[in-house]
């Protein structure tokens, strides 16, 4: 009888449990969704209880679409949305909902942050910009905010690191979700006691550090009832999405690099020591294997500029799509192949969110520059395509500093699309390896992680053989000269209009 790892995928909109058998292969997956709610402009609020109802309905669900018994399930692992702070009472009840990674609302403690350590030695000492995205900024808004409910917290926790404790009773976390808090000391693999004393945080508020191997404890009575589990099957950390997505692309080593395109987009690799860019662009995570770091750049708005093109612009395209049973997409694709590359010298800045890496400017907006007469639907379209492109050139860039990039390991929705695939192998004059699984590769991280820490597994090279490379599509070198000659001038743009975004933000 086969047996099976148990990954759940705790993402924005929903929970994703996935099945995978011991030779790494997919057995079936579910999705459960659940509400976001948004109380005011830059607040972005779930309920814990809502991840929890999702985990349990996920798990009970697959279990029954696949036939898969309970007893055949090795251990349960996760992958879960980063830099939120959920507080729970010492009952481990949660205290409020939680600011997740797109709540900005703590721009005041930011400023309070940066004023207290400064922004160079937050960067050296966390890997990352010191940031209302992140976790300790949510924590110090609701200390300012909710004095009465601050007083009551136990814990602060992550999305995954809550389910564990319904499941297990234990509160943990592990370095990859630990170094999305600005607590963490990157070089020392510990809270930081310098940012903690500057920030007024208790270490007590701070969950123990643990690898993301560890296995947190085992399945109590009373989740067993409530989630469909046995009792006793091993529960292990798991990580961030953005280390267990690296882990599932099969960047298990130095050296190695991929990219996720979704609705935002991120490049990133593995490396013995992290990347501090000198001007602070990119940012670092541990990888599950925490012998790892996995320098980064993230994009806002890359398959959602695309997704923002087709909704004003394709009213004609969405129709026609329903009418024949064909993605409007790629009916969009069909007309981008008709366009010459550099989509006759129009650009599109890709800053419909405002921008994280490179530019980190919250005013940064979308513009197309280069419009003329002649400059038609399939132009444009293939303008935004490429301002992707561009943007995460300048990413890719900034990392190869650290290390030469050979080929990119691409996964994401957004890898559907073979013209887009092909017009950032043409941008990036790189080769695009293709592997067997796109979309799954968060929930295989979690998967091998969960194997690795049973011993199933024995390290996580495994992701090399269970996802490998079916495909690669090779840059084409005579189009090498004019996206360089156009790559400046998508640089030369921002910087021309960054006072112009700064004077429509006062507007």
């Amino acid at each position: 009888m086969k047996q099976y790892i148990l990954a759940h995928d705790l993402g924005t909109s929903g929970n994703k449990a996935t099945l995978y058998d011991t030779n790494g292969k997919l057995a079936d997956s579910i999705v459960c969704n659940y509400p976001t709610y948004y109380p005011r402009n830059g607040w972005v609020e779930q309920d814990a209880n809502d991840w929890w109802q999702a985990v349990c309905d996920s798990t009970k669900g697959l279990l029954e679409q696949t036939g898969i018994s309970a007893s055949n399930v090795l251990c349960v692992s996760f992958s879960a949305q980063m830099m939120g702070c959920l507080i729970v009472d010492k009952n481990g009840d949660p205290l409020r909902r939680m600011l997740i990674w797109a709540d900005t609302r703590s721009t005041e403690q930011e400023k309070y942050m940066l004023s207290q350590i400064g922004i160079e030695n937050g960067y050296k000492i966390t890997g990352h910009r010191i940031s209302a995205s992140y976790s300790a900024a949510k924590l110090l808004w609701v200390r300012d905010n909710e004095p009465e409910i601050y007083k009551k917290v136990e814990k602060m926790l992550h999305a995954k690191e809550y389910i564990i404790l319904k499941l297990t009773g234990e509160f943990v976390t592990e370095y990859s979700d630990a170094s999305g808090t600005n607590l963490l000391d990157l070089s020392k693999k510990d809270w930081s006691e310098d940012l903690m004393k500057a920030f007024d945080i208790p270490r007590s508020l701070l969950p123990d550090l643990v690898p993301s191997t560890h296995i947190a404890g085992k399945i109590t009575a009373e989740a067993s009832r409530l989630c469909g589990l046995l009792e006793g099957t091993p529960v292990v950390v798991g990580g961030g999405d953005g280390s267990c997505a690296c882990v599932g692309a099969g960047v298990v080593k130095a050296g190695k690099v991929y990219n996720v395109i979704g609705s935002s987009s991120w490049v990133s690799t593995a490396a013995e020591k992290p990347y501090f860019d000198p001007e602070m662009r990119t940012f670092n995570w541990f990888h599950l294997d925490d012998s790892l770091y996995t320098p980064c750049g993230t994009m806002q708005a890359a398959g959602y500029s695309y997704a923002w093109f087709l909704d004003a612009l394709c009213a004609e395209e969405r129709y026609a799509g329903g009418i024949a049973g064909i993605s409007a997409y790629k009916l969009l694709d069909k007309i981008v192949e008709r366009t010459p590359p550099g989509a006759n010298g129009l650009l599109f800045l890709p800053y419909l969110l405002g921008e994280r890496s490179p530019l980190w400017d919250h005013n940064a907006r979308g513009a197309f520059v280069g419009l003329g007469v002649s400059s038609g639907k399939a132009e444009m379209a293939r303008a935004v395509l490429e301002g992707v492109g561009f943007n995460l050139k300048i990413i890719m860039d900034i990392l190869e500093q650290c290390d030469k990039i050979n080929d990119v390991i691409m996964i994401g929705g957004g890898t559907k699309s073979g013209t887009w695939l092909k017009i950032l192998a043409d941008i990036w004059q790189k080769p695009l390896l293709i592997p067997q699984y796109l979309e799954e590769a968060t929930s295989m991280g979690a998967s091998i992680c969960g194997g690795v820490g049973i011993g199933v597994f024995d390290g996580f090279h495994v992701a090399e053989k269970f996802n490998k490379s079916v495909r690669v599509i090779e840059p084409n070198k005579e189009y090498a000269g004019v996206y360089s000659r156009l790559y400046k001038v998508f640089q030369n743009a921002y910087t021309r209009l960054k006072p112009i975004y700064e004077e429509i933000a006062g507007v």
